[in-house]
């Protein structure tokens, strides 16, 4: 197998790098190399959060090349169109369309694009959106979003779908364990 290659942004508080932790946790449990790398950039106050996931055999790098990612998981639409730069020719796009508004929208010094997912489908042929925020208030937490992401691009890696449920529990404990397997399912079924 080839590396595989997995981008994944959102706004801090989004759960990002839970999600790319339940992806590398899932791999290493089915006896692949990973490698995970993440820029938090202004992540506590909503600012733009990144983060990479390398699966394969043997892995030697953490960092995704512009270009060569496989899937683009995005938590907001804008971060999407920020990093779909990212992806491979013929790699797929799944985001979340519910938006939220960075700082220099929230203070006025900029204006959120009205026509942002006509940009995403034009910049990526193989680009999919959906209420994740719906699906995780479905699933019992707004927060769970992350978990409803993952679940979205399951079908789509490289790890079996029972290991990283079994990931979902180890990591959740008992907290929230119930709520985030809910929403993986949901993401799935979307």
């Amino acid at each position: 197998m080839s590396v595989f290659n997995i981008v994944i942004a959102g706004v801090g508080g989004q759960g990002v790098l839970l999600a790319s932790k339940v992806l590398a946790e899932g791999a290493l449990a089915s006896g692949m190399d990973v490698k995970q790398n993440e820029v938090h950039g202004m992540a506590q106050r909503g600012g733009s959060v990144i983060s990479f996931v390398r699966i394969g055999e043997q892995v030697y790098s953490p960092v995704v090349m512009p270009g060569s990612a496989d899937i683009l998981i995005s938590f907001e639409p804008l971060e999407a169109l920020r990093y779909v730069h990212y992806l491979k020719p013929g790699g797929k796009l799944v985001y979340n369309k519910v938006t939220i508004n960075p700082s220099t929208v929230a203070s006025g010094l900029a204006t959120y694009p009205a026509d942002v997912e006509e940009q995403i489908a034009r910049a990526c042929a193989d680009a999919h959106g959906f209420d994740a925020l719906a699906i995780a208030k479905k699933a019992g937490n707004a927060k769970a979003v992350n978990m409803v992401m993952v679940g979205s691009v399951m079908k789509y890696l490289p790890i079996d779908a029972t290991v990283v449920e079994g990931v979902v529990r180890t990591i959740s404990r008992d907290k929230g364990v119930e709520v985030n397997l809910k929403a993986l399912a949901g993401g799935a079924a979307a």
